[in-house]
């Protein structure tokens, strides 16, 4: 894929993203922002955030009929947007529901306010997956139906938005991986791709003043054991981000500003 078509691919991604039809009737948790989602300057960071949509995730999957049934999900893409700062201290509210589908796959949009104003948008699109045969699975009936009843687009395709570069000008560095970094699944946990963005814009730090976007997508998973680099560079329009392993991307990130 050129750098064009990726770039032309990013209107597929709407700004702002689909509202809920009714936020009242979406899932809703709230806790407050802890000390260990917070960076230095207090701000939520974006792999903390990536961890709450997980929770969340795997707190709607207990309240919906035949939840239990689909235990095994795969991130194929989160699109962040900070709109409004949140930081340590403050409570927020999550909401959940889902903006459209197909019967293996579908967009979740998770909406993070906070009782002091902060506001971070945010949609998933999640695949569900037969843990046993590791392959997309049909959901059943009962679980699409509520998510059926609430959207409109039930023939969601995927079309990726981001394509792999090699840029000579990047700068590049290891990134290590813990032995706390791995699920039961054996994967890097998905809020740990996250946490690498976090080290690109340690160095890029001009790239993430609200209101602004991240798109995360992955290619590939990155395993125990895996030698994992970081490539990270800047454009005209974006930061860019790899993590690359055995000299090919796994997982592509670009941040954006939103302002117009």
């Amino acid at each position: 894929m050129s750098a064009a078509t990726a770039v032309d691919r990013l209107a597929d991604i709407a700004f702002p993203l689909p509202p809920c039809p009714d936020l009242s009737r979406a899932f809703h948790e709230e806790w407050p922002v802890r000390l260990g989602d917070t960076d230095g300057e207090q701000r939520l960071r974006l792999d903390a955030a990536a961890r709450y949509l997980q929770d969340i995730g795997y707190d709607h999957l207990k309240v919906v009929e035949e939840g239990d049934l689909h235990p095994g999900w795969i991130v194929r893409r989160t699109v962040i947007d900070v709109l409004r700062p949140i930081e340590f201290g403050d409570r927020v509210h999550l909401r959940r529901w889902p903006s459209a589908l197909s019967n293996r796959w579908c967009n979740m949009r998770i909406q993070v306010r906070s009782e002091n104003g902060g506001l971070i948008e945010t949609e998933m699109f999640l695949i569900h997956v037969d843990i046993e045969a590791g392959r997309p699975a049909r959901m059943s009936d009962r679980f699409m139906a509520p998510m059926l009843a609430a959207t409109t687009e039930h023939r969601l395709r995927w079309k990726a938005a981001l394509a792999e570069h090699t840029r000579a000008d990047a700068e590049t560095w290891p990134f290590p991986l813990r032995v706390t970094d791995v699920d039961h699944y054996g994967h890097v946990n998905n809020a740990v791709h996250w946490e690498a963005v976090e080290e690109a814009l340690a160095r890029f730090p001009d790239a993430h003043t609200p209101p602004y976007r991240v798109i995360v997508e992955h290619v590939g998973p990155v395993m125990a054991g895996d030698d994992v680099l970081i490539r990270a560079w800047r454009s005209d329009s974006a930061l860019h981000v790899q993590l690359e392993v055995d000299g090919g991307a796994r997982t592509l990130a670009r941040v954006e500003s939103l302002r117009s």
